[in-house]
């Protein structure tokens, strides 16, 4: 138990060195208008915002939801990307307990859960106390969705205390009783970066959807009232609508805080002010001799590309927006799936490789979880889903990442109605293509369950939801071109992390590992 106390401590100590400085007086004004909660439970609550950057802003829970799937990949680059083996483990599935993601996901999603919980401690209003449990909540399914059990503490005084270890159902439930709580306490408009009612809408139709797949991921089942369940609380989600033709990328854009028309809940990012690492987006994917040049890393794989149809707006496009302000001549892609021929913006001169430079920089559909040789820079289609902020000259830059959108909530609805929910097929279909509609392709002339699943990959493609939606689907287990082996069951959960099973008697490793 000392050890243990010693360990809670250290992490303890490096929560409370957590630093917001220089905090954003819009989301102040947003979090403490109206209500008498003390200041300290308002900058409290920014710490328990931002400590969901680590996980969700192209890292760690990101990394678990797409990198073990057929949406992306981070290849070994000759002596590149290596990393001891950590991106192929996850994308081959081959990981174990000591993976690196993993042990790094469940600590970030456990600081989330000890930051808003410690909100709830600083007599905060009856909002602020809803939002710190909002986050709180998101973070418990997250743990729900990778590990099966959702871990919290109800006493952040004593801890010799064991955390609460409440397994799938009963943390399930937890869940939806919190967000039934807090509901009438939420804002019911306002900016996406501050919980409101409709986001607390959407994580319960997460929850809803999931739920069959959550208890029995081997065999999921989908109750009718858990579909009617989503149905329903997607209808009183009101206030959005999808974006316009060729503003699709808008809802991502260093400025979609206030253009987007879709997002409903947001994670805050400002230049000068505070944020998480949003240019990761970028430099995992952007060529060396790009302006600015990036790591040269992740890809898509030509299979999940072959997905989309020429003129689909969301496969990528010249987009022209204040943070771009290049005159771009070739008109190339700048933003969705980076395929073929690079180009310099700003003169349209076609660009070579680094090594060789003989070679020219053509991204190309083939990809092995290895590359090496002449296809050591070019291998695999790139995706940039957030355009590049250029104007912004520090790391930290202004797009406010993704987490729930409405185009999201109308697949979810159009899901429901096809696995029992009250509605037809034809509803259903309607549903979908009235999102194509907007993305410059062509209807759907019928609709099933393999099709929609392809719609939400065109649709959510690198927003974190993947690994989650081919769970649900029965497609998580199978094959791709660098996944040549089925996977086991036990992979449908992930390993809990040895080292939290070291330090709390009260986890139990998950079968099979």
């Amino acid at each position: 138990m000392n050890t243990t106390k010693k360990l809670y401590a250290v992490f303890i100590l490096a929560l409370l060195s957590f630093s917001c400085t220089k905090l954003n007086e819009e989301l102040r004004s947003n979090l403490e208008e109206g209500v008498s909660g003390s200041a300290n439970a308002a900058e409290l609550l920014i710490s328990a915002y931002s400590t969901l950057n680590g996980p969700y802003q192209h890292d760690n829970r990101w990394c678990l939801q797409e990198l073990s799937t057929d949406e992306a990949i981070a290849p070994t680059r000759g002596g590149d990307w290596d990393d001891n083996g950590i991106h192929r483990a996850i994308h081959l599935h081959t990981w174990n307990a000591d993976n690196g993601y993993m042990n790094n996901t469940y600590n970030q999603l456990g600081t989330v859960v000890f930051q808003s919980s410690n909100v709830l401690k600083s007599n905060p209003s009856a909002q602020q106390a809803a939002e710190a449990r909002f986050i709180r909540a998101l973070a418990l399914l997250d743990m729900i969705d990778f590990w099966g059990v959702a871990v919290y503490r109800e006493d952040l005084d004593d801890f010799r205390v064991d955390p609460i270890v409440l397994e799938t159902e009963a943390g399930l439930n937890f869940i939806i009783s919190e967000i039934n709580a807090i509901m009438n306490d939420l804002p019911g408009s306002g900016p996406a970066y501050v919980a409101n009612k409709n986001a607390a809408r959407a994580l319960l139709m997460k929850l809803y959807l999931n739920k069959g797949a959550f208890l029995n991921k081997e065999s999921p089942g989908f109750a009718a009232e858990d579909m009617n369940k989503v149905i329903e609380l997607a209808d009183q989600i009101t206030g959005y609508t999808i974006s316009a033709p060729g503003k699709y990328f808008d809802n991502f854009a260093p400025d979609n805080d206030v253009k987007s028309t879709e997002n409903i809940f947001t994670l805050y990012n400002k230049e000068g002010d505070r944020g998480g690492n949003i240019s990761r987006t970028y430099n995992t994917v952007s060529h060396y001799n790009l302006n600015p040049g990036g790591w040269n890393g992740w890809a898509t794989l030509g299979s999940f590309y072959d997905k989309f149809t020429a003129g689909d707006e969301r496969r990528g496009i010249n987009y022209q927006y204040p943070a771009f302000n290049r005159p771009n001549p070739a008109n190339a892609i700048n933003v969705g799936f980076l395929a073929g021929q690079q180009y310099d913006q700003t003169t349209g001169t076609p660009l070579m490789a680094r090594n060789p430079s003989s070679e020219p920089l053509v991204y190309t559909k083939e990809i092995t979880i290895r590359t090496s040789g002449n296809t050591l820079e070019t291998a695999g289609i790139r995706v940039l889903k957030y355009p590049y902020d250029y104007v912004s000259l520090s790391g930290q830059k202004n797009n406010d990442w993704v987490v729930y959108r409405y185009a999201d909530v109308l697949l979810m609805k159009a899901e429901a109605i096809l696995r029992g929910g009250t509605g037809t097929v034809a509803d259903a279909l309607a549903i979908v293509n009235s999102i194509r509609t907007n993305r410059g392709v062509a209807d759907l002339p019928s609709l099933n369950l393999d099709e929609l699943l392809d719609e939400r990959g065109r649709e959510l493609y690198w927003e974190g939801w993947r690994r989650q939606d081919l769970i649900r689907f029965g497609k998580f287990l199978g094959t791709w071109v660098t996944k040549p082996n089925p996977g086991q069951p036990k992979e449908l959960l992930f390993a809990i992390p040895s080292q939290q099973i070291s330090v709390n008697p009260s986890l139990k490793q998950n079968p099979g590992y």
